[in-house]
């Protein structure tokens, strides 16, 4: 009989692939994963619809209603029900914003490393004056004078931060034209549009993606924090951020109502920040 040694276990694919992804990382990615099921299924998911009031049941504590696993609000809604759409919509906003920002300063960046001179300048000095100046505070000053309502909502979410990428963009961008591959391109005749979406984006990407998961979760945080101080969504529709702010209202006679929707705020952020930080030690070389 062949008797397999420690060594032959240790070297195995699946303690190889425990010590290379750690357990923390894993159960970022399980609650990451379960938070884009909601994001696409919450209307299904919910047991009840979130609109729907039941006076009598009001303020029911978690778990002590049947039917009403995490209680009700101050309406009888279903804590519950509430909670799978706000997280919907909060993802779904916060999503929708990182891609815009995204794709605005990524191209942004492309502009500035391709023409340079004062194209290059007018770019980069619009990024350093929108630096400048706390996000929050413009937005606060948009909604309040135009109104809040969910297409300008979801434009001012997805403009903010867009600087990083255009900054991040363009110092990759520079770099990879003083690389082999892209400067041989060019001198076969390869039109520049081609070289940067065929050649110069993939392998920039990692960094990029990196920066996504960076930016995630702080839209997240705005749009709770806006949503939080009224300026965000708007009944009847729900947020995560709209949740708090009703429950802060009752956190004396119903914790839950504030508390469920903080807790999940606290883990999303944190769990899409921790994948972040891990896959930037796995794509920057200069980290590994």
């Amino acid at each position: 009989m062949t008797q397999i040694s420690g060594a032959a276990l240790l070297k195995s694919p699946a303690r190889k692939f425990g010590q290379k992804v750690p357990f923390s990382i894993l159960l970022c990615g399980l609650w990451i994963a379960a938070a884009v099921i909601v994001a696409f299924g919450a209307q299904w998911i919910a047991p009840y619809d979130y609109t729907q009031q039941s006076p009598l049941t009001r303020f029911a504590l978690p778990g002590v209603v049947p039917g009403h696993l995490l209680g009700t609000d101050y309406v009888g809604r279903d804590t519950l029900s509430n909670l799978l759409i706000a997280t919907q919509t909060t993802l779904m906003i916060a999503f929708t914003g990182s891609l815009i920002c995204a794709l605005i300063g990524t191209a942004l960046g492309f502009a500035a490393a391709h023409f340079s001179g004062w194209i290059d300048n007018l770019i980069m000095g619009f990024a350093d004056a929108m630096a400048s100046v706390p996000f929050i505070i413009i937005a606060m000053g948009v909604l309040a004078f135009f109104g809040s309502s969910p297409l300008l909502f979801i434009f001012l979410v997805g403009i903010a931060s867009w600087e990083r990428y255009a900054r991040l963009t363009r110092g990759l961008v520079l770099s990879a034209n003083r690389e082999g591959y892209a400067e041989a391109a060019r001198i076969v005749g390869v039109p520049s549009m081609r070289i940067y979406l065929r050649h110069v984006l993939p392998n920039i990407a990692g960094p990029l993606i990196v920066q996504l998961t960076v930016n995630f979760p702080e839209i997240i945080l705005l749009e709770s924090g806006l949503s939080f101080l009224g300026l965000g969504i708007q009944p009847p529709a729900t947020s995560l951020g709209l949740m708090v702010s009703d429950g802060r209202n009752y956190l004396a006679i119903a914790w839950w109502l504030a508390a469920f929707p903080g807790v999940i705020i606290v883990l999303t952020t944190l769990s899409i920040s921790l994948l972040g930080d891990y896959l930037r030690d796995r794509l920057d070389a200069r980290l590994r």
